[in-house]
């Protein structure tokens, strides 16, 4: 091939080979991205499936031929699959204890957004947090709800914090406050 071109292009052709092949897998990526959105129509319309029972399976599609083009690309640039290797499995890693120590507080933080929509018990509730039938748990009046913690005021005047995922693992007994009490006294005779 380099006899074919003249003496000047020599030194430039591997940089222009590496640019042509990387051209050729984005080529390549996008077809094979094409491919799988007529795949998806076709079987949307085969099988009268929505639009958006398709989508997540082309997503899943489309992220992994651009993974995969990605990969190929950096092969084709002199990067090893070693090094790539080892990226990828320690961002694994990395990502994986971040989620696993922030699963805690977001589970906390949801069930914070669960109590305050759905209302199991309020400021000023006294509540039970049993442990199962047969046993008492925490007890005391709702005196805060953060967005980790739910604090109690025990009959003994100490402050339980309780976290706010345990109110959806166990069983809540609940005792309305004075806000939900009756304005009029019901009257026995």
């Amino acid at each position: 091939m380099k006899q074919i071109l003249p003496e000047w292009l020599h030194p430039s052709l591997d940089v222009l080979t590496t640019l042509a092949l990387v051209l050729l897998v984005l080529v390549v990526a996008w077809l094979l991205r094409r491919v799988a959105r007529g795949v998806a129509r076709r079987l949307r319309e085969r099988y009268q499936f929505s639009e958006q029972m398709m989508a997540v399976p082309l997503r899943v599609a489309g992220t992994v031929v651009n993974v995969a083009a990605l990969l190929v690309i950096l092969q084709i640039m002199g990067v090893s699959s070693t090094v790539l290797w080892t990226a990828f499995t320690g961002f694994a890693a990395v990502g994986a204890v971040a989620f696993f120590a922030a699963w805690s507080v977001l589970s906390n933080l949801f069930c914070t957004l669960l109590i305050v929509v759905m209302r199991p018990f309020r400021l000023h509730d006294r509540i039970e947090l049993a442990e199962s039938g047969d046993k008492a748990g925490f007890k005391g009046e709702v005196v805060d709800i953060n967005m980790v913690y739910t604090s109690l005021l025990e009959a003994d005047g100490s402050t339980l914090r309780v976290p706010n995922v345990l109110f959806f693992q166990r069983v809540t007994r609940r005792w309305p406050g004075a806000s939900d009490m009756p304005t009029t006294p019901v009257d026995n005779g």
